[in-house]
């Protein structure tokens, strides 16, 4: 059984396909070039959920540091394997990988089978009248809910072995200082749901995109590193809630642009419509603007404070999400991907199908008919969702003293108490019509 985006041992088809008459030994491969691009907060959750995982097995979990594509055959031949089974999945990199891993299993006569997947709706099960996938949210969303929601067997632990001569490695523990927003394990990720299952979820219509009152989930690390199952909390949801059947709506997503990904591959990062790419900003001076971003230093509060969260807690607001997001494609120019590669380094659920499509609907490049003219304001955007600045003063220290609505727009206002803080770098105003003239450009077929 070999684990990837599944480490738990409830609700777990691939490991009960595993044991079906067969004698199992349960393994995780740490690919040394996915460590190396996932940041502190990523790794000490994947650590910790491993630790977990390997205490419900009463520490018979194998942990293999290398290349799965060389580590997979060559523990299956020693053991004499004759099947590994392991989970599916749809990214570019995992089907690349797989494929070579059932090659060189293939030549030693011993079978891939892949089984389950980490989604309440499995990619390529629902399809237009036409036997398409969908391109669009809305009747996607319309079938997805018709479909029957069914928690996965348990498997059995007792039935985990490890066979003579076989031993772990060690993980990296150089990140275990790291802060988590978000407890690990299987744990942590049942403890969050019957949280908020217990109350948030009542306000989540009205309160979910609050950033400082903090009522959304969290569990989407949970769900991204299979701590838990996507059925498990949809079997718990009361759906003729209107409050449950929009955080319901939130799962439909996320299977949504797993099937998109599913479809076209190449959309990880590429346009999924070219035609509605616009110019971008390169040189020098993006770089530095890139950077200014990426720390938190834009001088727009409410940009600051999400990245500012990012890069401390490995997590972002929702709504953070978006007003970043546009704010480094339509008031810096810069390209989407370049975005989408520090959200995914540094946040702990970052996943890719889920990232990159959200990037793609906030550049307009996405499944979204009409996106592009949707350019978020960061001033009135921090006004509307964080009117008392709450959430800006917990991530920006510098402007602790800042009264009511200065704390919105600094500038000007460093002698009573933003000192250290920069000046806006760009004048929104300006960069939204430059940004629609891009838009008007590219239809124009870059005249």
């Amino acid at each position: 059984m070999w684990f990837r985006r599944d480490l738990r041992l409830a609700a777990h088809p691939t490991m009960t396909d595993a044991q079906d008459g067969q004698r199992t030994c349960a393994v995780f491969v740490l690919d040394p070039r996915l460590w190396a691009g996932a940041g502190a907060a990523r790794r000490v959750f994947l650590a910790r959920s491993l630790d977990e995982l390997d205490a419900e097995l009463d520490g018979r979990l194998v942990v293999k540091v290398g290349d799965p594509v060389e580590v997979i055959p060559g523990l299956a031949r020693a053991m004499g394997a004759t099947t590994v089974v392991c989970g599916r999945d749809w990214t570019p990199v995992a089907l690349q990988r797989d494929r070579r891993v059932a090659a060189a299993l293939e030549r030693d006569g011993i079978t891939l089978r892949t089984v389950g997947s980490p989604y309440a709706v499995v990619p390529g099960e629902i399809a237009t009248g036409a036997g398409r996938p969908y391109r669009v949210f809305t009747p996607y969303h319309r079938q997805w809910r018709q479909v029957p929601v069914a928690v996965p067997a348990d498997p059995d632990p007792d039935g985990v072995l490890v066979p003579d001569g076989v031993r772990s490695e060690p993980l990296p523990r150089d990140d275990a200082t790291a802060e988590l927003a978000v407890p690990p394990g299987r744990a942590g990720g049942v403890g969050l749901l019957d949280a908020f299952l217990a109350g948030p979820i009542d306000r989540y219509p009205d309160q979910r995109d609050d950033p400082a009152a903090d009522a959304t989930s969290r569990l989407a690390a949970a769900l991204h590193f299979g701590c838990l199952h996507p059925t498990e909390i949809l079997v718990r949801l009361d759906r003729s809630n209107t409050a449950h059947e929009a955080f319901a709506r939130q799962i439909a997503w996320r299977d949504f642009y797993a099937q998109v990904l599913a479809d076209r591959p190449d959309s990880a990062w590429a346009d999924y419509r070219s035609d509605a790419a616009v110019e971008v900003d390169a040189g020098p001076e993006t770089d530095a603007a890139f950077i200014a971003w990426c720390q938190g230093r834009t001088g727009f509060p409410f940009v600051d404070a999400g990245m500012r969260q990012l890069l401390t807690e490995g997590w972002m607001h929702n709504r953070l999400r978006m007003v970043t997001a546009s704010f480094l494609v339509k008031d810096l120019h810069l390209d989407w991907r370049r975005g989408a590669r520090h959200f995914l380094r540094h946040l702990v659920d970052g996943d890719i199908a889920n990232n990159n499509h959200g990037w793609q609907w906030v550049a307009g490049t996405g499944t979204d008919a009409s996106p592009y003219h949707r350019i978020f304001n960061p001033i009135s955007q921090g006004r509307r969702f964080d009117p008392t600045g709450e959430y800006i003063r917990r991530w920006i220290p510098e402007l602790t003293d800042l009264d009511g609505d200065d704390v919105h727009e600094p500038d000007g206002m460093l002698a009573v108490g933003a000192a250290g803080y920069p000046p806006p770098m760009v004048d929104h105003a300006a960069e939204r019509r430059e940004a629609l003239r891009r838009l008007e450009a590219a239809k124009r077929g870059g005249a």
